[in-house]
């Protein structure tokens, strides 16, 4: 059996996952950033599912002074401070790696890489195919015949395995040993290797190429021409030093033992409460099965579900081996009943009428809450205890059981209380009653409190209520063929369903009440969330007319004239090939046409054909506009032409988008089915499709209103820049006003083209573009860019006073 060793690069892995995560953290409830943890275990679990090694160990730095810190002070004294978040990750990250029975390694004196660097030249020497588990570039030194660098892949991606040939090509060097002299020569700032002063890269692998170290440049000093000699006498001893410090120490005293490598399975008991006070969900199930809860009050079977480190052919002796089951509706008691009559109704009513809040959810027949049959109502007002009211089988019946708690639902002083309220406020609204405020949603609470989080009702269960709730698979099985009806559902088994959501809706209000207290986010919430929420649900009720007629002939067209191109495509080519196929277009355009190809393949070996690498050859070939062309009606057609025209509903004959209150983190609304706030405007063609959105008869109207310039109205305040706040003051066009000055011409002398120049700067400047970005995006070279860069911040010194004092901030 062939001997497999990884060795990981423990602290190359976690500053990766760290910064992985770095715009959007992974939090767990208690506020613990979790990002380098999750990242680097999901990492290794990567490795030992995919590879499958038979050995293994992760190496760490040692915290004492090392031997390149003894001969050079300096060395990696620019780095910054290691963030928090990784110093708080650190311990979880050891205690995981030895619950996974894994060795972990670090050696007084000596840096991670040593340590690897020798276990893989002695693994190697025992046979062993060893891989360097790691992202810097240093240890490429140690590739052999039998030792390979083992890149993890990013966002997805494969890995990238470098063996010899890989090394030679990516660095541009003859053996993969000459990587130190290419650190000896070019420094590396990430370790504070000084390298030769006004070397670089390029250079450095010159040089390599034509002497093959630094000890043979030197010899040969006299060989080297012009300023690069004088640089290279001048930092001679930078050279030897640099050399010195890049390279590996392959004889540390730390033993081989290949029994301490050899990879068995992870101690589950050890590391079961780990994962559960991460809060590490999938992960947890990955290892344990989908028994796995981040609840951890009571034991559990073992899962029969196999997992990735268990044969499912194994039996254990241990009956209480395995999981810890969360709370559940079947280890919690509660009360849930079930009021199916008219005097329950009345009852249960009477019961509601007397409280000061109550929790109310709906069951239904679909998640179209504009297009569904309600299964069933719940209510709840105490802790463990809720209500189940049944729909009928027909409209007109269940209409009469709505009606029944019409006092209820629009009681103008009792709270009612949702999760996602909107939802159930519109299938309500379909049988005549209303909600009427006060209300409260606890999606939208708990977005306050953190946004970054999922906001749904199993997730936020686990995580405040310790409960795991029972799952809409249990009730009616998973998505397909065999899936029931939410109608065909046992009536007790749905009476616990449905009762459960409204109890755990109220105990959610429970909690959050305080936290937006606590956060200062209950006049947000009260004055700005809630009052949104019924705005919101107004407009989706109410929906747009579409003019279905307009959008069926402006197919046809389409239809015409993507014919028309296709024919001219074909003709051009002297081939028929199907366009729509990525792989078939790079073979026509590249193989067959002979087009010169500039770009990096997929990782499938197929011709990229984007839209970024077609626009490069635009102006030289006249098919590619035609493709281009082709490509924009077709996405015109199948994403919008065809699209719309299926989800206008058939019960009001109007599109009704949803409006998604709690998905971007800044607070910026969303719209789905059809997001509406995507319509095309940017070409003439997609411009026709906004006619199709109509007033729906002639007593309204379509309003369109903008706040003018609103981003810029709020820079101009915070940066007090006088110029800018001056141009809002006397009502200029803002952007002919910054063209006036960044161009310097009169503002009546200001074109089109300066305008529009002059408004990609000011959207532009506010997010950090570049020059080269601006260039990108006017198409003009990267020289005139920067100089209307620095006009613009000569002519408002405030917004680059403003932008450099939030960097010192």
């Amino acid at each position: 059996m062939v001997k497999k060793l990884f060795l990981l690069d423990a602290y190359a892995l976690i500053y990766r996952a760290y910064y992985a995560f770095i715009r959007i953290p992974i939090l767990n409830s208690k506020g613990l950033n979790t990002s380098a943890i999750y990242g680097f275990t999901t990492t290794l679990l990567e490795v030992l599912e995919k590879q499958k090694p038979t050995h293994i160990a992760v190496i760490f730095d040692h915290p004492s002074i090392t031997l390149r810190e003894q001969e050079f002070a300096n060395y990696k004294a620019n780095r910054q401070e290691t963030p928090q978040p990784i110093k708080d990750a650190n311990p979880w990250i050891r205690e995981i790696i030895k619950a996974m029975n894994i060795p972990l390694y670090d050696f007084e004196g000596y840096e991670a890489d040593d340590v690897i660097a020798t276990l893989a030249k002695r693994a190697a020497e025992a046979d062993f195919e060893v891989f360097i588990m790691t992202g810097d570039k240093d240890l490429a030194q140690c590739v052999t015949d039998k030792v390979k660098i083992y890149k993890p892949g990013k966002q997805g991606a494969p890995a990238e395995i470098l063996g010899i040939e890989e090394v030679k090509t990516k660095f541009e060097i003859a053996n993969p040993l000459q990587v130190i002299d290419l650190l000896g020569l070019m420094g590396d700032a990430v370790d504070n290797i000084p390298g030769v002063s006004g070397i670089g890269e390029k250079t450095a692998v010159k040089l390599i190429e034509e002497f093959g170290s630094i000890e043979n440049i030197y010899n040969r000093i006299d060989e080297v021409k012009g300023k690069v000699r004088d640089k290279l006498i001048a930092d001679k001893e930078n050279a030897f030093l640099s050399k010195r410090l890049a390279t590996v120490v392959s004889d540390v005293p730390v033993p081989l033992i290949e029994k301490d490598l050899e990879y068995t399975a992870p101690d589950k008991e050890a590391l079961l409460p780990i994962l559960t006070e991460l809060e590490f969900r999938t992960i947890g199930k990955r290892i344990f099965g989908e028994e796995f809860s981040v609840v951890n009050k009571s034991q559990a079977a073992k899962s029969s579900t196999p997992t990735l480190f268990e044969d499912p052919a194994e039996e254990s002796d241990n009956q209480n081996d395995g999981i810890m089951a969360a709370n559940t509706i079947a280890n919690t008691p509660h009360t849930y009943h079930i009021a199916d009559t008219i005097e329950l109704h009345e009852n249960l009513v009477q019961l509601l009428l007397s409280q000061k809040e109550i929790a109310f959810d709906t069951e239904t027949s679909g998640l179209d809450s504009m297009d569904t049959d309600l299964v069933g109502m719940s209510f709840s007002f105490k802790e463990h205890e809720a209500w189940f009211v049944p729909a009928a089988k027909n409209f007109d019946e269940t209409k009469i059981i709505v009606e029944r708690f019409r006092l209820v639902l629009e009681h103008p002083s009792i709270v009612k209380i949702g999760h996602n309220i909107k939802f159930d406020w519109q299938v309500i609204r379909q049988y005549g009653v209303e909600i009427v405020a006060p209300f409260y949603d606890t999606m939208v609470a708990h977005y306050l409190i953190d946004a970054n989080q999922r906001h749904k009702m199993d997730f936020l269960s686990e995580n405040y209520l310790q409960y795991t709730p029972v799952s809409i698979e249990a009730l009616i099985g998973k998505p397909g063929r065999k899936q029931k009806l939410m109608s065909d559902v046992p009536l007790k088994e749905l009476a616990e369903y449905a009762a459960e959501d409204a109890d755990v809706t109220f105990q959610f209000k429970q909690k959050f009440d305080p936290l937006l207290l606590q956060k200062e986010l209950t006049t947000l919430y009260n004055n700005v969330e809630l009052p949104l929420v019924e705005t919101l649900q107004e407009m989706e009720w109410h929906g747009v007319q579409v003019d279905g007629n307009f959008l069926n002939e402006y197919s046809n067209q389409l239809g015409k004239e993507l014919l028309e191109i296709k024919d001219k495509i074909f003709a051009q080519v002297g081939a028929e090939f199907n366009l729509d196929s990525p792989k078939q277009m790079g073979e026509i355009l590249f193989d067959r046409m002979k087009i010169p190809y500039s770009g990096a393949k997929t990782k499938t070996g197929q011709y990229q054909t984007n839209e970024d690498m077609l626009s490069k050859l635009a102006d030289e070939y006249p098919i590619i506009d035609s493709i281009v062309n082709y490509r924009e009606l077709a996405k015109l057609k199948s994403t919008y032409v065809d699209a719309i025209p299926l989800l206008i509903s058939s019960k009001t004959g109007r599109l009704h988008t949803t409006f998604n209150q709690t998905i971007a983190a800044t607070g910026r609304l969303s719209s789905i089915n059809p997001n509406l706030q995507n319509i095309p405007i940017r070409t003439d063609r997609g411009k026709e499709i906004r006619k199709a959105f109509i007033p729906r008869d002639k007593d309204h109207i379509i309003l369109s209103a903008d706040y003018s310039q609103i981003e810029l109205r709020i820079i101009a305040s915070i940066s007090k820049d006088e110029n800018m706040m001056l141009a809002f003051k006397n009502g200029e066009d803002i952007h002919t006003a910054t063209a006036s000055k960044v161009f310097n011409v009169a503002p009546h002398e200001v074109t089109k083209d300066m305008r529009r120049k002059a408004k990609a700067v000011n959207f532009g400047i506010a997010y950090g573009q570049s020059a080269f970005g601006l260039s990108q995006t006017l198409s003009i070279p990267r020289g005139e860019a920067k100089e209307i860069i620095d006009n613009y911040f000569t002519q408002f010194p405030g917004i680059k006073q403003y932008m450099n004092d939030t960097i010192v901030f």
